[in-house]
């Protein structure tokens, strides 16, 4: 599939093409969307053995205090994410959020404390602006620099563990959210037991010109195959993730967006570090108060897929229109459509009936729990 020319490359842009890869457009960069496999196969093998995804196209940052003080690097990145950096421990990461004065999300991220600085990984849409904004809000505090010669990898799935462990073997102890420095196949690599897929698995940063060779590596296994971005959209939305720019974006905020637990106590009520992010107040008072909406998840009868921005609505004539749908499509491991979208919390309860508009028809819909496919992070 001709792209055009204009569009970036990641440092194994070469290993994709070289594996069949029908390489498409995203967010500025040429990626794969599926390797030769497909995308049913893909998916199922990402949750039966392992997968390996090529992500470098999203931002990879570093934010260092310029006093050399990394809680002056916490207190600074807590003025922009509502979330507890300053009681991050050395060597764990966190979810984020970027938000708005009006309590918007601006982008969804991970914070790695690396105990000398933070380790920020942002969506490849939304890297420019979020280093704009990090160096324009905290750039006196802390230097702010996008690392432009690192790729990033994904090894997720139930033979991720062994497969790594064959390169490094202190990868067991590693626990959900933990980050280390490793060497694999002579690389100086940073590992983080996390991903975006509901499983147990890795995500790898790895200096640019070594990253085709440590997965190849890693392709040699068995146990492990290429995955491209349609896989993994499906993934993660039968883990009820969020993608940014369709779950979440500047007009939902993180309670609309069941996103409460990402938001740690400390930074909700009481003390001095409650609040003091943008949009607190917004924010806050949601806690307090409630919002009028909510993400939930939707399964749908029938075999059809329900993708956004279809309308949701209350009644099968499609008189109340409700909510709309953000994602959607059919989930391989609960073989059956599902999907996210927003609906007054009044009918976001699971089991409420509803009904979502396609080409004119009402198709039966049911409020479902989330994630749709238990995860199997390693607690």
């Amino acid at each position: 599939m001709n792209v055009a020319s204009d569009l970036k490359k990641t440092p194994l842009h070469d290993l994709n093409v070289s594996l069949g890869a029908r390489m498409v457009p995203f967010a500025g960069y040429e990626m794969p969307v599926q390797f030769p496999a497909g995308v049913l196969k893909e998916h199922l093998h990402t949750r039966a053995a392992a997968g390996l995804f090529d992500v470098s196209h999203m931002g990879q940052v570093i934010a260092r205090a310029r006093s050399g003080d990394n809680a002056d690097a916490a207190r600074a990145l807590e003025s922009l994410v509502p979330v507890d950096v300053a009681g991050l421990p050395e060597g764990r990461q966190r979810y984020a959020l970027f938000t708005a004065e009006d309590g918007g999300i601006l982008d969804d991220l991970m914070i790695a404390n690396r105990g000398d600085h933070f380790f920020v990984v942002v969506n490849a849409a939304c890297k420019e602006a979020d280093l704009a904004h990090m160096q324009e809000r905290i750039g006196d505090s802390c230097e702010v620099t996008m690392l432009a010669d690192r790729a990033l990898i994904a090894l997720q799935g139930p033979r991720a563990e062994p497969v790594l462990a064959e390169l490094w073997a202190d990868i067991a102890g590693m626990r959900f959210m933990d980050v280390r420095a490793c060497d694999l196949h002579d690389a100086d690599c940073i590992v983080s037991r996390s991903g975006y897929t509901g499983e147990d698995g890795f995500e790898i940063s790895i200096p640019a010109d070594q990253a085709e060779k440590v997965c190849r590596h890693l392709l040699d296994h068995p146990d492990v195959m290429p995955i491209g971005l349609g896989a993994r959209d499906s993934l993660r939305l039968e883990a009820g993730l969020c993608l940014y720019g369709n779950d979440i974006n500047t007009t939902t905020t993180p309670v609309e967006a069941a996103l409460e637990w990402a938001i740690q106590k400390v930074r909700r009520t009481g003390g001095d570090r409650a609040g003091g992010f943008p949009g607190a107040d917004v924010i806050l008072g949601q806690f307090a108060s409630g919002a009028a909406r909510r993400r939930v998840g939707l399964k749908v009868d029938g075999k059809a897929p329900v993708r956004p921005p279809a309308k949701l609505y209350s009644d099968a004539d499609g008189k109340t229109e409700i909510g709309h749908v953000t994602s959607g499509g059919f989930g391989p491991s609960i073989e059956g459509p599902i999907a996210m979208g927003y609906v007054p919390v009044a009918l976001s309860a699971p089991g409420t009936p509803l009904f979502a508009e396609v080409r004119g028809k009402y198709l039966p819909v049911t409020v479902a729990a989330l994630p749709f496919v238990p995860n199997t992070f390693k607690r």
